[in-house]
């Protein structure tokens, strides 16, 4: 009966499915791992090597169309970014109109004596030895020859020619310019004056006036040009000759007229010529 059982087919069955039990066995116990290893480990290494090959190759052949994308991507965002500074710029100089506005309006509102019209500065005179500015404001809006400008500092000059729709304002700086005064503290008049260099000086002060530097001026109303107690400056130096009736000195303004952008031209004063009266 076995030997029947045990037939040449039989038996290579049996042999294999021991073989292959066995290799289960060992597979299963680690004892062929480092066989696999070895085995596989150079398939590995192709598939990596290849991989490796076929992404430099990809890289190759996209990178260019990625650096385009990059660029643009770059440019767009440079666009934007100078386009958010000039939006910061143009808040930041709207915001600095508004500032002077706002004081400007609180100068008229502290001071009720006077009615006032506000203008912007549109031109400046370049000239060395003229000091003016032109306004946005003319004849059409209330505004006539002569009429007092001043700011929430102080004082700033006087409209010297106009039309409809601008007027020029000589400043207290210029050299044609001359504003009757009086010194705060030492309660005496004089006379401001302008110059080709832009510089203001003191004058008319009588010898013999103690005047304190940094006294406060301010305007007197005489001469019928501007009306009185308009801040004007204060006294920087002084100096007083042998043989002369006043002294003389120089004057620091209130009004920073490099940066003058808006002012308040006052409307219900009107100025007097009164020098057909002076002998």
């Amino acid at each position: 009966m076995i030997s029947k059982l045990l037939t040449p087919k039989n038996l290579r069955n049996l042999i294999i499915l021991m073989v292959v039990g066995g290799v289960l066995f060992l597979a299963i116990s680690g004892y062929l791992t480092p066989i696999f290893s070895l085995s596989v480990s150079p398939f590995i290494s192709a598939q990596s090597w290849l991989s490796q090959r076929y992404l430099a190759f990809s890289d190759f052949f996209n990178s260019p169309l990625d650096m385009a994308t990059l660029s643009s991507e770059n440019q767009r965002l440079e666009n934007e970014v100078a386009m958010l500074q000039s939006e910061v710029v143009a808040l930041q100089e709207n915001l600095a109109q508004a500032d002077i506005l706002y004081a400007l309006l609180d100068f008229a509102r502290t001071n009720p004596d006077h009615e006032y019209v506000a203008a912007t500065v549109v031109g400046r005179e370049i000239s060395p030895y003229l000091q003016y500015v032109i306004i946005d404001k003319g004849s059409n809006d209330g505004l006539r020859h002569g009429m007092p400008v001043v700011t929430q500092q102080g004082l700033v000059g006087r409209i010297d020619a106009l039309i409809s729709n601008a007027a020029r304002i000589q400043l207290i700086t210029d050299a044609n310019s001359a504003v009757n005064i009086k010194l705060q503290t030492a309660q005496v008049e004089g006379l401001v004056r302008g110059s080709v260099t832009g510089e203001i000086s003191l004058d008319m002060v009588p010898v013999g006036t103690e005047v304190q530097l940094g006294d406060v001026i301010m305007t007197s109303g005489l001469g019928g040009t501007y009306p009185p107690n308009i801040f004007v400056g204060q006294v920087l130096t002084m100096q007083s000759k042998q043989n002369v009736l006043f002294q003389t000195g120089s004057v620091q303004p209130v009004v920073d007229f490099s940066t003058l952008s808006a002012v308040l031209v006052i409307t219900n004063f009107e100025a007097v010529d009164i020098s057909p009266l002076v002998p």
